[in-house]
């Protein structure tokens, strides 16, 4: 089976920030990653509370599907912030994106 098309990386990330303005909400780029074919990780917080880490991943089937990759553990702080950076070292073309609304998976399609 063949993977279904992808949106170039830049334009889906900044619909993304779009969304999240019209909406009330407050996005922007921790990681700018290459433009066309980049991965993108979207950080998912509530007044910059309960980080939620999606990556959207190849399925079996050729789809891709957003995956929770990571949590905020509340008790270690800083925790999470080490784990992006090192995430973001070890692949240049990565896109971080951190999303600060309420309800945040309804901007990547989990309700």
């Amino acid at each position: 089976m063949s993977a279904e098309p992808r949106l170039p990386a830049h334009l889906e990330v900044g619909a993304l920030i779009r969304r999240a303005g019209a909406e009330g909400g407050f996005a922007s780029v921790l990681q700018k990653g290459e433009r066309d074919a980049g991965t993108i990780l979207v950080v998912l917080t509530e007044r910059g509370t309960n980080a939620r880490v999606y990556e959207r991943l190849p399925q079996p089937d050729g789809h891709r599907a957003w995956t929770l990759a990571r949590r905020e553990n509340p008790e270690i702080r800083g925790e999470l912030d080490e784990w992006l950076t090192r995430r973001g070292s070890q692949d240049p073309d990565l896109w971080i994106v951190e999303l600060d609304i309420a309800n945040g998976e309804r901007f990547i399609g989990i309700t």
